[in-house]
C-alpha cells in the first residue's frame, strides 16, 4: 500500500438532507472497492495503490453529479511513498478510539 487519500465531497444541492444522501452515496461507492476506509465526520481516508486511489477520487465526483448534485467540490489530501508503505490508519488513530 503506497498511498492514502482523505476526501472530502461537497455536492452542490439545496439542503443538508440531500448533502447526506449524495456523500452516503459516495461512501457506499468507497465501500464496495473493498479497500479499507475509514469514515470521519468530514472527510473519508481510503488507502490503497496510488493509481487505483486517484481513479476513485474521480469517479467519486461522478457519482454526486449522477446523484443529482448540480456541482460537486472536493478537498483531497493525497500521501504518497513510491517506495515503500505509508502509515496505515490504524496506526493513525487506533489508540484515539479505545
Amino acid at each position: 500500500m503506497n498511498a492514502s487519500v482523505a476526501i472530502q465531497v461537497l455536492p452542490k444541492v439545496n439542503s443538508d438532507e440531500e448533502v447526506i444522501r449524495i456523500v452516503d452515496e459516495v461512501i457506499a461507492y468507497i465501500k464496495s472497492t473493498g479497500l479499507n476506509y475509514f469514515v470521519g465526520p468530514c472527510e473519508t481516508s481510503i488507502e490503497g495503490d496510488y493509481d487505483e486511489l486517484m481513479d476513485i477520487v474521480k469517479e467519486c465526483q461522478k457519482i454526486a453529479v449522477r446523484a443529482g448534485a448540480k456541482s460537486v467540490s472536493a478537498y483531497v489530501k493525497i500521501n504518497y511513498r513510491p517506495e515503500g508503505d505509508v502509515l496505515t490508519i490504524e496506526k493513525k488513530v487506533t489508540k484515539h478510539h479505545e
